[in-house]
């Protein structure tokens, strides 16, 4: 699946669940769930009545927005001559 809002990139339909996503992110189930109330991870996706998934493309993409942001950062800091 192409998704021109994510960059073009290519997304894959897997669905991660909580473990491989504390796993990918390395953050705490609390700083998740912190973070998507927040609106700044993405939401779960429902699977069950006591289940619930992340599509693995999306948490990619905020990965990739991560390291943007950090690139970012990293250059203001540096002086150029």
């Amino acid at each position: 699946m192409f998704n021109a809002a994510l960059g073009g990139a290519s997304m894959v339909n897997a669905i991660l669940r909580l473990p491989a996503v504390k796993a990918r992110t390395g953050l705490s189930k609390s700083t998740l769930y912190a973070l998507m109330a927040e609106g700044r991870f993405p939401r779960a996706v429902r699977l069950g009545r006591r289940s619930v998934g992340w599509p693995s493309g999306e948490v990619e993409h905020w990965l990739r927005q991560r390291m943007e942001e950090r690139r970012s950062r990293f250059e203001l800091e540096i002086p150029h001559e």
